[in-house]
């Protein structure tokens, strides 16, 4: 008799320990691609603010020693990211190979200027630090202006927050959800254990004794679950990439492996402490009260 009831219940525990590691998968799943997109978007911030390029127009007079001179002191700065040197020739060039028309030909001279093209960084990409670097470049001669597409960096920081502030807003509820839902999930799982629990107590077992193979087993179920939703989200980013078109660069080694060790230590984490509590909860209950939960 007790052979057929072993073999009842092991194919139940079985069941269990599936459904609750898809369950968990599933919800990490959710949250993992949240913060990829949070992630990605700032990425995607970063890249544009970097590639917006400010254009330092010097006069016609400027000889290359000067020129040179606003190079190597926009090298050595903070701001600066990359600093290249475009001559007028070179500009010329630039426009014929942009546009397809030579202005030389029908104005007699080129008149386009030399300049230096400047990237920044990305947290200097913003109005205010572009207004500083203007305010320092003065104190050099045989600068024309400055060009700064301020519309599109004004654009960008507000894109950017808009979204980040969603995602974060996103983020923070399915976090809430997916501790209520792991909770549960890891409730439901030991609920079939209850009368062992109060068994092992009445014996004389202390709790952690009794609550370590329970977590244990927990973290396990969590790692795994974990192990799933990176699938899952690999799955999803392989689909974008082959589907849409994305570029493969559009996610960075970095934000992949800190995206995945979020998701890890959440399912690992979230998994033992719902199930410290649960088995705690089992623990300070009379057996009487077991057969009414």
């Amino acid at each position: 008799m007790s052979k057929d009831k072993s073999k009842v219940n092991k194919p139940v525990f079985l069941n269990v320990h599936i459904t609750s590691t898809i369950s968990m998968s599933l919800v990490l799943f959710l949250v993992g691609l949240v913060f990829l997109l949070l992630f990605v978007a700032h990425d995607m911030s970063t890249y544009v603010k970097e590639n917006i390029n400010l254009s330092i127009i010097l006069d016609d007079s400027t000889a290359r020693q000067d020129a040179q001179r606003i190079e190597d002191y926009l090298k050595l700065s903070p701001y600066a990211k990359t600093v290249e040197y475009i001559s007028k020739e070179q500009a010329l060039k630039d426009h014929i190979n942009n546009l397809g028309e030579n202005p030389k030909e029908f104005l007699g001279y080129n008149p386009l200027k030399a300049s230096i093209e400047v990237k920044l960084h990305a947290q200097y990409a913003n109005n205010d630090s572009v207004s500083l670097v203007q305010s320092k470049l003065k104190a050099f001669e045989h600068i024309n202006r400055v060009v700064y597409q301020r519309d599109m960096v004004s654009l960008v920081n507000d894109n950017v927050r808009k979204v980040s502030l969603i995602l974060l807003v996103l983020a923070a509820v399915l976090l809430f959800v997916s501790v209520a839902l792991i909770n549960i999930t890891i409730r439901l799982s030991l609920y079939s254990n209850r009368f062992l629990i109060n068994t092992m107590k009445l014996v004389g077992a202390t709790p952690w004794f009794i609550r370590r193979p329970y977590i244990r087993s927990s973290m396990l179920n969590g790692l795994a679950a974990s192990v799933i939703s990176i699938l899952f989200l690999s799955a999803v980013v392989y689909f974008v990439h082959y589907e849409f078109g994305m570029p493969g660069s559009i996610i960075q080694p970095l934000t992949a492996c800190i995206v995945g060790g979020i998701v890890i230590v959440l399912g690992i984490t979230l998994t033992a402490v719902s199930s410290y509590f649960s088995v705690g909860r089992y623990l300070r209950m009379n057996i009487n009260d077991m057969y009414f939960i």
